[in-house]
């Protein structure tokens, strides 16, 4: 190849195909590199239109196509080779090849000249690249060569791409199945251990050999109906994040002022004893928003719950303002914080800080039903953390006008 290259070894050519070089070594993705890649090539290759060809399952599906001459505003797309390519990919061969058709004497765009060359990864194909001109006239040897090692820069560029995907894929695969593994572990704990205690109790009370006096009896009653709450939120959690992620959960939507509402929910958690203090900060009244209140209080429940499950020595402050057109609700613990890697992550389904697994009952569902709630009210939840110096949960509401 490289005699027969010697014959266009201008220093023109040779410096768009350093370009060329370049581009596909320090290309992101391959379609976006791709109409860079192809008018770089046409500044060394004569073609009108070029279109790549990737193989799935033995067959060839178009992947990139492109008019570039003659006929692009004629649009050109009666001829793209895909019997042509169909060939190659076949033969596993360059081939250079005429079609005139009838009406090539009055219309170029009827007389075709096809060079395609298959795609390869080593010895495997991954499909065809084939250039085409439109009036002539016949590739020559030395461009049948220059377009050859186009095409293996094309071959590095979409096989480096699909290597990328491959092992993105693994990397999501593997994830998941972790998560997965961990969730099943995780609730199976968290469902054996309320029902355990709620089993051992009522069987201690039944025994017929051992007689209880009233405070005992009463307080293994009040331990077996905290873990009956307890499996009962779980079960609850599990279904509601079923529901919102299939978009089946139903929301009663309304007008409600959002002060009104956050006092309600600071006077809950005080009598649903989330084992933290909740200061309110009301920095602006009569803001409304279209709200249904249950899964409002839930989004606050479940943020109330998480201080007191992994923060439960921290103070929370609720603070209410209002921006633009928007309200702005911070939630803000003094807790020690997580790091920045796990911001994002913590409102996904089932995904814990590897910190807070050993010896913190939880499934990893609270903040991902947070997450899908606000996402129903139209609305944004973010969090902000500081290691030693707490958490920061921020809530934006669309404000009715």
């Amino acid at each position: 190849m490289m005699s027969e290259l010697a014959q266009i070894n201008n220093r023109d050519i040779l410096i768009e195909l350093f370009e060329l070089s370049r581009l596909v070594a320090g290309a992101e993705t391959a379609l976006k590199a791709l109409p860079q890649i192809v008018n770089l090539a046409r500044e060394v290759l004569v073609f009108d239109n070029v279109v790549i060809y990737l193989a799935e399952e033995g067959e060839l599906t178009p992947y990139f196509a492109r008019a570039v001459g003659r006929g692009c505003s004629e649009e050109a797309d009666i001829a793209w080779g895909t019997e042509v390519a169909t060939h190659i990919y076949k033969t596993d061969k360059t081939i250079a090849k005429r079609e005139k058709i009838e009406g090539a004497e009055k219309n170029r765009l009827f007389l075709r000249y096809y060079l395609g060359i298959p795609l390869k990864q080593g010895r495997r194909k991954i499909g065809v690249v084939v250039f085409i001109r439109f009036g002539g006239p016949d590739y020559d040897i030395a461009q049948i060569r220059l377009a050859e090692l186009i095409a293996e820069h094309l071959a590095h560029l979409i096989e480096r791409e699909q290597l990328v995907s491959r092992v993105n894929s693994l990397e999501a695969g593997r994830e998941l199945n972790e998560m997965q593994e961990d969730f099943v572990a995780t609730v199976s704990h968290d469902l054996r251990t309320p029902l355990g205690f709620i089993k051992g109790y009522t069987t201690t009370l039944l025994r017929d050999d051992t007689e209880w006096d009233k405070e005992t009896y009463r307080e293994f009653l009040e331990i077996i109906d905290d873990e009956a709450d307890r499996l009962r939120v779980l079960i609850d959690n599990l279904l509601d994040s079923s529901r919102l992620q299939s978009g089946t959960l139903r929301m009663q939507f309304q007008n409600i002022r959002l002060d009104v509402i956050l006092k309600d929910i600071v006077n809950r958690a005080e009598v649903v004893d989330f084992d933290v203090p909740v200061k309110l900060n009301i920095l602006c009244s009569n803001v409304i928003v279209n709200a249904d209140p249950a899964r409002l209080t839930q989004v606050f429940d479940n943020l109330f719950s998480n201080v007191g499950k992994y923060a439960p020595e921290s103070r929370v402050t609720l603070t209410l303002m209002s921006e633009n057109d928007k309200a702005h609700i911070v939630v803000h613990d003094t807790g020690p914080g997580m790091d920045a890697e796990h911001l994002e992550k913590v409102f996904s389904r089932f995904y814990r800080v590897p910190e807070t697994r050993d010896g913190t009952r939880g499934s990893g569902l609270g903040l991902f039903i947070c997450r899908q709630i606000i996402d129903a009210h139209h609305g944004e939840i973010f969090a902000e953390s500081t290691l030693g110096e707490g958490t920061t949960f921020h809530i934006y509401l669309p404000i009715v006008s």
